[in-house]
């Protein structure tokens, strides 16, 4: 980041942080001393705030994995609470207004916020730490043959590898991904938050997923702010494909699927050469392919996956809202939220991610991995 636009984050965080200060510490009457404690945690969580925004260019030394914790820790609680203060305050208003209002609401509301605050950020945390829960869908393909019925696709989505994300949390995720035996592996992006040089050996547990049709891999926006050719390279040298507006073909018993893969759909701005292009990716196949699957980060894809005659999109990228407020802003930027939508004759599944981003805190919207099966319609 800029460090201009550090600077104006920096400033933007120290007047939000003041306006908590004005809004909670009055209302409290906290003697000297912790008053002086209140203000002093304030003044380190504005700095501590838009810190977590650049953790994952920091150079790697001692210090860093405690700062990384606190910034994005910080991050998150100081979300909750702002949102917590401006709710408490629409809330004297109208109290106020109704000629109700009440001291002891005052002060009890300024304590309420946050110790509700921390409460979310806590809970939060231990949700998104937790080994990500398996969800099994089952979407239906008209006309899909016998031998195709219940083929599994195991998806992955939006780990985020980074930061806080780490070898033995990978690990994990990569045990319990194999445990289900799917017929193909899918990473739909936004696996690392950092370079091949800072994150090479967290990510080497990927080498070990294993699935008889394949491990893909589609590139989601954050990997290239990271590097994307870089760990194109690194992900093909642990063994995964990587689907690079391209397909392959896999057969059973006569009956042929498709995996296609995009890249991210905002790729271009990085590398016009990467230019996500779903026709591309099922150009050159054959007639008669009973399952067309693509690989998209971003569900954003559908309207041209369902004219290149996709059946099924597998995306991510939304992580579900991961918490409020987040939740309400996914819809302005993307169709679909989480889950098993339909757009016309394709069915799109959107993962809420297997990971999370930025401060590791999820509510309302649990971490999964995937596990997709077809079925006849």
């Amino acid at each position: 980041m800029p460090r201009r636009a550090f600077y104006k984050l920096l400033a933007l965080a120290a007047l939000l942080h003041l306006y908590l200060g004005l809004r909670l510490l009055p209302a409290m009457a906290l003697g000297q001393a912790a008053l002086a404690a209140a203000i002093g945690l304030l003044l380190v969580s504005s700095v501590l705030v838009p810190t977590g925004l650049i953790v994952s260019s920091l150079r790697r030394a001692h210090w860093t994995t405690p700062l990384t914790w606190a910034a994005l820790l910080s991050m998150g609680l100081f979300s909750s609470l702002l949102l917590l203060t401006v709710a408490r305050d629409l809330l004297l208003l109208v109290l106020t207004l109704a000629g109700v209002a009440d001291p002891a609401v005052l002060r009890l509301s300024a304590f309420a916020a946050p110790l509700l605050a921390l409460a979310l950020t806590a809970l939060g945390l231990v949700n998104a730490r937790r080994l990500a829960r398996v969800v099994t869908v089952e979407v239906p393909i008209a006309g899909l043959p016998a031998a195709l019925h219940g083929y599994t696709i195991v998806q992955l989505s939006d780990i985020h590898v980074g930061p806080t994300i780490k070898r033995a949390y990978l690990e994990a995720i990569v045990a319990r991904a194999n445990a289900l035996r799917g017929d193909a592996i899918a990473i739909t992006g936004d696996l690392v938050d950092g370079s091949v040089a800072q994150l090479a050996e967290h990510t080497a547990p990927l080498a070990q997923l294993v699935a008889r049709d394949g491990v893909f891999f589609v590139t989601g926006n954050h990997e290239y702010y990271s590097g994307a050719q870089a760990w194109i390279s690194e992900l093909r040298r642990l063994g995964l494909t990587v689907l690079m507006n391209e397909h392959v073909l896999r057969e059973r018993a006569g009956a042929v699927v498709m995996i296609a893969g995009v890249a991210d759909f905002h790729a271009h701005h990085f590398d016009v050469s990467h230019r996500s292009d779903p026709h591309q990716a099922a150009a050159g196949a054959p007639a008669g392919i009973s399952a067309r699957i693509l690989l998209a980060h971003q569900p954003r894809s559908a309207l041209e996956a369902v004219d290149a005659g996709f059946h099924l999109q597998l995306s991510g990228h939304t992580h579900g809202g991961q918490f409020f407020p987040w939740n309400l802003l996914v819809p302005l930027q993307q169709p679909y939220v989480a889950g098993l939508r339909q757009l016309r004759s394709l069915w799109v599944y959107t993962s809420r991610g297997t990971g999370y981003w930025g401060p590791p805190k999820r509510l309302g919207a649990p971490s999964e991995i995937t596990r997709v099966r077809l079925v006849a319609a």
